[in-house]
């Protein structure tokens, strides 16, 4: 028998995560190089706060917990309890999100929670009676309640630092200074929109536990938040992601790269992610089991959770998809961003790129030729931005409600930026949304995407907003490429097109004839150039378009629209060959004659078609009565097919596929009811 004294008896490293590592190399020399040269360029760019800033931090931290200690306190002795209740009565607060994480940078806004005992409720404890002592108080600005929301949150900044605020009741009557937020306890007995508010916390606490190097995992991230905001995917309300969703991503690749340096990291985090068999999920650890009898995430049991397009789950109990919001086409949107990233990495590590180009901005008004433009109006500024604070929650049900409406043959990139036109006297801004006909897709010759009863749709569920006031208007308007108001652009003017941009559209078009899909860059280029003898001109099998009689536009730096009245019959917008004129009211948004901005409720859309070739910008001609064609090639600008994946993870695949997407929000009476969608069988009958 051989004895195990004096060997070495070490036990295996610890394995993070639900599958063993892809690989656990470490770094050579040339990645170390790398990995100093992005922190350098981090550094540059502004993204650490200074040692006084984070002082403030703390500062602005403790003031706004003894407010939260003196509420509670005064509430407890106007119910009536004993001096000693009074005495012990105590609230406490955590932080989450960037800050906790330690990623934030100059400016950011701190993720706060308020935690409170149980007979201190969030209705009207504290949006009313915390929001009115607030209110009250010259260091808080901008206070903004919104309370409707999936997690109730108090906005407000407080002597010039943003705070998203909070409140957990859990069901102690004293909550304690030393209260553990990850002990699953503080869920007893609590409900759901309290669930989510103590996930908050509780989840940032088991991403820094579940890291195998918190230091390499917190540079990554700040890297690739900055990547995906200048990229345009960084926003979970309009479809992409948030913080907290980058943040699993990076998480899991430490996980599957324990020995990586962030170089590494980055340029692992893209190669994963381009190869990813989405719906797999995203996961730190196994899901835990329902013990208290709240839903966790699971596709078998629960049908909603197999809708879901992007599922990130979160790894503390209950275990939720934090990244529900993303819909067909914002996935579609960064898995094209990600085979950026994939490719520039690659070549970052070629010596042939250096990291200042995978951070280039994203040319979102030089990608596509058709836009929605949404242009928001309020008496106000303070009106606006609780106002704007709703559209824009809204907005990823527009993108839902056309791909539901167009059978997915029309995809939506909305742009996670507002702008504003300065010049207008009225308080406003805008939105925008690229629009390009799906990639593949096979059309009939003059069909035509009439979405005029989604806007509709669409401007009835916005009009629903229990705070509405006088002033209050939205406006969705059809704008071509050259008609993008000037105010968009960072100079005031349009810019030559960027390089990049012409190269890409003119080398890496994907090619998707005959339904096909392919990817960026692809050697194969399968689609013909006009002067191929074998190429079929489609535009010589459709009638010569017709010249438009629209009015010659005035020079605007805002589109003109069409207008009518919440709730009246829908005008004629559009008009396609063989069919007569409709004579309509066009008026200007934010017209200069009308003192104090906008009074009407109004919106314009076009019919889009997808004729080939006559989707070109034509002079100064104007957006009401236009008829804009879509493109008949693969992908309008960086546009990305793809047609498989070079490389297949070890990720188990889930059944989550097939399922129906819901009817979102009501119908106006002129809207046509449209069928409901199936998720992977498009049917062509548009």
């Amino acid at each position: 028998m051989v004895s195990s004294k004096g060997l070495n008896l070490s036990p295996p490293p610890k394995q993070y995560g639900v599958t063993k590592p892809i690989s656990m190399s470490g770094p050579m020399d040339a990645d170390i190089q790398r990995s100093r040269e992005l922190e350098k360029f981090l550094s540059d760019q502004g993204l650490y706060e200074s040692k006084e800033e984070a002082a403030k931090r703390e500062e602005v931290l403790g003031r706004i917990g003894q407010i939260v200690k003196d509420w509670v306190k005064q509430l407890t002795r106007l119910r009536g309890y004993t001096d000693q209740m009074i005495e012990d009565a105590n609230a406490v607060i955590f932080t989450f999100g960037s800050y906790r994480l330690g990623v934030h940078g100059p400016g950011a806004d701190i993720d706060t929670l308020c935690v409170g005992p149980s007979y201190i409720n969030r209705e009207e404890d504290f949006f009313f009676v915390l929001h009115n002592i607030l209110s009250e108080m010259e260091e808080v600005t901008e206070l903004q309640p919104v309370p409707d929301a999936h997690v109730p949150v108090m906005k407000f900044k407080f002597d010039g630092i943003s705070i998203d605020l909070l409140y957990a009741s859990i069901s102690l009557l004293v909550v304690p200074d030393d209260l553990d937020i990850s002990d699953v306890s503080v869920l007893y007995d609590v409900d759901e929109p309290t669930v989510r508010s103590l996930n908050g916390c509780r989840v940032a606490d088991q991403i820094l536990k579940l890291v195998p190097n918190v230091e390499h995992f917190r540079t990554t991230l700040r890297c690739l938040k900055l990547w995906a905001k200048r990229r345009g995917v960084y926003s979970n309300v309009t479809g992409f992601l948030g913080g907290v969703n980058w943040a699993l991503l990076v998480a899991r690749v430490c996980q599957l790269y324990p020995n990586a340096i962030p170089s590494m990291l980055v340029s692992r985090f893209f190669r994963v992610y381009t190869q990813w068999r989405w719906p797999n999920p995203v996961m730190l650890c196994p899901i835990e089991e329902d013990e208290l009898g709240f839903s966790v995430w699971d596709p078998r049991k629960n049908p909603r959770d197999r809708t879901h397009h992007m599922p990130i789950i979160t790894p503390a109990y209950p275990c939720m998809n934090s990244s529900y919001n993303v819909s067909t086409s914002t996935l579609r949107v960064m898995m094209e961003q990600f085979e950026y990233g994939n490719k520039v990495c690659e070549e970052i590590e070629l010596s042939k790129a250096q990291w200042g180009t995978l951070f280039e901005p994203y040319f979102f008004f030089e990608s596509y030729k058709n836009y929605l433009q949404v242009d928001i109006v309020a008496a106000d500024i303070d009106d606006l931005r609780s106002w704007k604070g709703w559209v824009e929650s809204r907005l990823r049900q527009l993108t839902l409600m056309i791909e539901r409406d167009t059978f997915g043959k029309l995809q939506c990139h909305p742009y996670p930026h507002e702008y504003v036109d300065i010049s207008k006297p009225c308080a406003h801004c805008a939105f925008f949304m690229g629009l390009q006909r799906k990639q593949g897709e096979i059309i009939q010759e003059g069909q035509q995407f009439d979405i005029r009863g989604t806007v509709d749709e669409f401007r009835h569920s916005i009009n629903m907003y229990m705070f509405w006031k006088p002033g209050m208007e939205i406006y969705v308007s059809h704008v071509r490429r050259k008609q993008i108001p000037s105010y968009v652009f960072p100079d005031g003017y349009r810019r030559p097109r960027h390089p990049r941009v012409q190269s890409q559209q003119q080398s890496d078009k994907p090619c998707c004839e005959d339904g096909g899909a392919c990817r960026i860059g692809s050697g194969e280029r399968c689609l013909k150039r006009k002067k191929d003898p074998d190429a079929v001109d489609v535009k010589n099998d459709m009638p010569e378009k017709r010249r438009s009689i629209s009015p010659q536009r005035r020079d605007s730096i805002s589109p003109e629209i069409i207008s009518h009245k919440f709730g009246g019959t829908s005008p004629c917008l559009a008009f396609a060959e063989g069919s007569e004129t409709c004579e309509v009211d066009t008026k200007r948004f934010c017209p200069d004659d009308v003192e104090g901005g906008c009074t009407s409720n109004s919106s314009v859309i076009t019919f889009l078609s997808s004729e080939v070739g006559s989707c070109k910008d034509i002079g100064n001609e104007s957006v009401a009565g236009s008829v804009c064609r879509l493109e008949n090639v693969c992908g309008d600008g960086n546009g990305v097919c793809q047609d498989g994946l070079r490389e297949e993870l070890e990720v188990k695949p889930n059944a989550a596929v097939g399922m129906l997407l819901k009817s979102v929000g009501g119908v106006e009476a002129e809207a046509v009811q449209k069928p409901v969608l199936s998720r992977l069988s498009l049917t062509s009958t548009a």
